[in-house]
């Protein structure tokens, strides 16, 4: 089998799945695990990534109004490797490559490959995911004992936080503007022990305002902008610390503002998703998870 994977998550399901040999070809974001990257790259981005963050937003705006696409899919490239198996996403259309896109770019392939889009907005959608790919790819038992596994991680989390208090929480997908996080994320936080303020389980990232993350008065605040990692987003701190009110927040107050890895555990809708669940247990909870999992820095301290 060819698998051509246009979805980080993907790629971490295939190779989770022991098929990391059979990947021709991977996305731009595609960083898990590492040694994923000597893969072929046949999809870049247009958005300049690497400026701040409301410019990173206008571009996006721009693009989405003028309808052109956020990606560069190499035709040619993705035609020479002849992949048997296309992954992608018809979810979001800044997370990645839509399907249409994909189809235009595979016009021609003899035999056409089979194109398997995925579209999840909850957990167990993402555990479902895992069982379409093991099914595409014939790894059925292993992708079914794979979730099991995930599961019973989840449920070990809901046993050790139930009866405990529960934390008002707001969870910042974009820090200028400012974005809530969705789909999966407010279901985590939930399952964590806590109460996102912003957000709705299954429902897209939204734009809010100041006003509306000073009213919830959150107990937590963390951080988790898409695509960026720990240290990128502790150079726009000043996005929010500059802000009135801030330092009057009770999560400013009681130094319980994280900036966390979003792309490794909460941006991506794959198995490590569950380590995410992990690591919002225990910065909501430290007394009942000692050990914390690494991916967060606190703010104010700046402990890691």
């Amino acid at each position: 089998m060819r698998i051509c994977s246009l979805l980080p998550s993907a790629t971490e399901i295939v190779a989770g799945l022991g098929l990391a040999d059979e990947l021709v070809a991977i996305s731009h974001e595609c960083d898990h695990p590492p040694n994923i990257g000597t893969k072929p790259v046949v999809v870049r981005s247009v958005i300049e990534t690497d400026r701040p963050s409301r410019e990173i937003d206008a571009q996006v705006r721009a693009s989405v109004a003028e309808r052109r696409g956020l990606y560069r899919l190499d035709d040619a490239l993705l035609r020479t490797l002849d992949p048997t198996l296309v992954i992608t996403q018809d979810l979001c259309d800044v997370c990645a490559v839509t399907p249409t896109e994909v189809q235009r770019a595979m016009a021609g392939l003899t035999p056409a490959p089979r194109l398997l889009s995925l579209n999840p907005s909850r957990l167990d959608d993402v555990f479902e995911d895992i069982g379409r790919i093991g099914s595409a790819t014939h790894r059925e038992e292993r992708a079914t004992q794979w979730v099991k596994a995930l599961k019973s991680r989840v449920q070990q989390i809901c046993r050790t936080v139930a009866g405990a208090p529960v934390r008002r929480v707001a969870c910042l997908e974009w820090l200028d503007p400012l974005y809530s996080a969705g789909h999966w994320v407010p279901e985590l936080v939930a399952l964590a022990g806590g109460e996102d303020l912003l957000g709705k389980p299954g429902e897209k990232s939204s734009v809010v305002s100041w006003e509306q993350v000073r009213a919830t008065a959150p107990e937590v605040i963390v951080l988790m902008p898409c695509g960026l990692s720990v240290e990128r987003t502790l150079l726009e701190l000043d996005r929010l610390t500059s802000r009135s009110g801030w330092a009057a927040l009770p999560a400013v107050m009681q130094e319980e503002v994280y900036a966390v890895d979003g792309p490794a555990y909460f941006n991506r809708p794959g198995p490590r998703l569950v380590d995410g669940l992990e690591l919002l247990a225990a910065l909501f909870h430290p007394r009942l998870f000692p050990s914390r999992p690494p991916g967060a820095r606190r703010i104010g301290s700046m402990a890691v």
